[in-house]
């Protein structure tokens, strides 16, 4: 899976725009029937939005038994016997869970089989293409190979970790030696659970996150080292207190988040790597450059796809003479490193 063109695809206030037109569409007729025919292309549409999930995913899908309003998920490729097993399970927003149980509960569905999302596919980008121009977009865009395009780049861009994303559309590691193989399909499952819930907070901040799992743990009389491994196989260290350690319950395979405050993010474009103390430094490539009159804002994309914001001096951007597509080194002391459990 390589990262998606922006061109292909659209970006998130574009798919909240397509949303709302499938949501007033649904809601333009007064006849039951029409209604349940259109909530069925609402919740292919949301599902495909949301997991990603291939459109012949999405219609073999029983809802009632593949969609779990307890954890969250929907599960894909379940094997039709006495296992029951999944070969992939996504996660959903939870309000967007709620919701397609709550069509799909409603008196016109009750009858309904468990082939209720097998609609024919032609019909269903149709219906789609109809949606994307009634708000402007090329119709293209709103077929259901551009709008997973579309979440594929949307997780990337709010930095969950590349494998995540991969295994979340259902793609085998292009890398089979990689670090992240270590980590079972559950802890990527919990992963993607963690991205859900942050999404459906809809926080913005200004700190730069990497999300992992603890490696290891060095205490010491006063302070303790620790040190966190990402999906992508990066190592983030942190010293925190021990009191600290106690109060966050921390212990090694724990997952937990360390965020680094933008303005404390340092670069260095030296070619053989910097000369500091610095105890995580990467190597990245310039994504994008914001200037203003005091101060500039650097946006560095490393190896796995995450996205490291750095905020200098315009005095600074001035010495570092930094463009578009140039590598970089990426630094930042242990210190820096704030943890968060929640």
């Amino acid at each position: 899976m390589n990262h998606p063109d922006r061109n292909t695809c659209l970006d998130s206030t574009q798919l909240h725009e397509l949303e709302q037109s499938f949501r007033r569409w649904t809601g333009e007729t007064l006849r039951p029937d029409v209604r349940i025919a259109r909530y069925r292309i609402l919740i292919i549409f949301l599902l495909i939005r949301y997991t990603g999930a291939k459109l012949s995913e999405v219609l073999n899908l029983d809802p009632f038994q593949d969609i779990d309003v307890e954890t969250y998920t929907v599960s894909f490729g379940r094997v039709i016997g006495d296992s029951g097993r999944a070969s992939r399970k996504v996660h959903l927003p939870e309000a967007v869970c709620r919701e397609i149980r709550g069509m799909i509960a409603g008196p016109g569905f009750k009858k309904a089989s468990a082939g209720m999302l097998r609609v024919d596919p032609g019909f269903v980008r149709r219906k789609f293409y109809e949606r994307a121009e009634a708000c402007g977009f090329i119709k293209a865009l709103g077929a259901p190979e551009p709008l997973r395009r579309s979440r594929a780049v949307e997780l990337i861009e709010n930095n969950m970790p590349f494998p995540a994303v991969q295994m979340m559309m259902g793609h085998s590691t292009p890398n089979p030696v990689s670090s992240y193989i270590s980590f079972s399909e559950e802890e990527i499952l919990e992963v993607t659970r963690f991205f859900m819930e942050k999404e459906s907070r809809r926080k913005t901040s200004a700190r730069n996150s990497f999300f992992g799992k603890i490696g290891t743990i060095q205490e010491g009389d006063i302070q303790t080292r620790i040190e966190l491994i990402t999906l992508g196989g990066h190592k983030v260290t942190t010293i925190i207190t021990n009191d600290s350690v106690k109060r966050l319950g921390l212990k090694k395979g724990k997952w937990i988040t360390a965020e680094i405050k933008a303005p404390w993010v340092i670069l260095d474009k030296s070619i053989n790597g910097p000369e500091s103390s610095a105890d995580n430094v990467f190597n990245g490539v310039v994504e994008k450059i914001i200037q203003g009159e005091i101060n500039t804002e650097y946006r560095v994309r490393i190896s796995d796809g995450t996205k490291i914001c750095s905020i200098v001096t315009s005095e600074s951007c001035r010495r570092l003479a930094l463009g578009l597509g140039d590598r970089v080194w990426v630094l930042f002391n242990s210190a820096s490193v704030v943890l968060m459990t929640g």
